[in-house]
């Protein structure tokens, strides 16, 4: 059998490289309660880090340039993100986790509303701020984290706060840029039952079933047709 792409469009010069690269040898057609997502957003990763500084009794990162990188992975658009056909593998009753930067929020609402999910509370990751920080007038030291309903999933716990103040990833001493914590995974599996995908996975966690480019992958997903140029 020959592997087969993890989309499928009507013109594969439409389909963001992100998508074409991946393949996979097998493919099963599920129906998950929850989806947990890290959109590849069209954003800026901050500026170069290297080695520390003490500022006000804090060490903190020091920039090596006041230019913002670009992201070490592919990025999409918003119109090729929100083409993806989520509600197809999704139960009836089911919890969306969407992963969203301050400068997107206005698309994540659309989008959510576009994979037939109604939009219910905003978690909120709180982070110390590094080096010179993100941001213009306010420095941005918080990620959100949106949760949406479909249908009448019942949560399995009631969590007691949206404010959640968790360490970055880091890596070779340095945080990893996109990496979210392991404690959203265990908080949504404290909250949320049933059949769980990752979308965009980096990594395979027990239980889950994922989707990507970066391994293989449990589901096929199909994209809507693009009118992008």
């Amino acid at each position: 059998m020959k592997d087969k792409l993890t989309t499928k469009v009507s013109n594969e010069a439409e389909s963001p490289a992100f998508l074409v690269a991946a393949v996979m040898p097998s493919l099963r057609v599920d129906k998950y309660n929850v989806i947990y997502v890290d959109p590849p957003w069209k954003i800026k990763a901050g500026r170069p880090l290297k080695g520390y500084k003490m500022e006000n009794g804090k060490q903190l990162f020091v920039s090596t340039s006041n230019k913002s990188r670009d992201t070490e992975y592919p990025s999409m658009t918003i119109e090729q993100i929100k083409g993806l056909k989520v509600s197809e593998i999704t139960a009836d009753d089911a919890h969306l986790y969407m992963w969203v930067t301050n400068s997107h929020l206005p698309f994540a609402f659309e989008i959510i509303k576009h994979w037939g999910f109604k939009y219910s509370t905003t978690i909120v990751w709180a982070k110390n701020r590094i080096g010179g920080g993100l941001g213009g007038t306010f420095k941005i030291t918080t990620e959100y984290l949106l949760f949406a309903k479909k249908g009448k999933l019942k949560a399995l716990k009631t969590i007691d706060s949206t404010w959640h103040n968790v360490k970055r990833t880091y890596e070779n001493g340095y945080p990893k840029h996109s990496k979210k914590p392991d404690y959203f995974y265990e908080l949504i599996e404290q909250t949320s039952p049933g059949l769980k995908l990752e979308m965009f996975a980096r990594q395979k966690r027990e239980g889950w079933h994922i989707w990507g480019n970066e391994l293989q992958n449990d589901v096929e997903l199909e994209m809507e047709c693009s009118n992008e140029a």
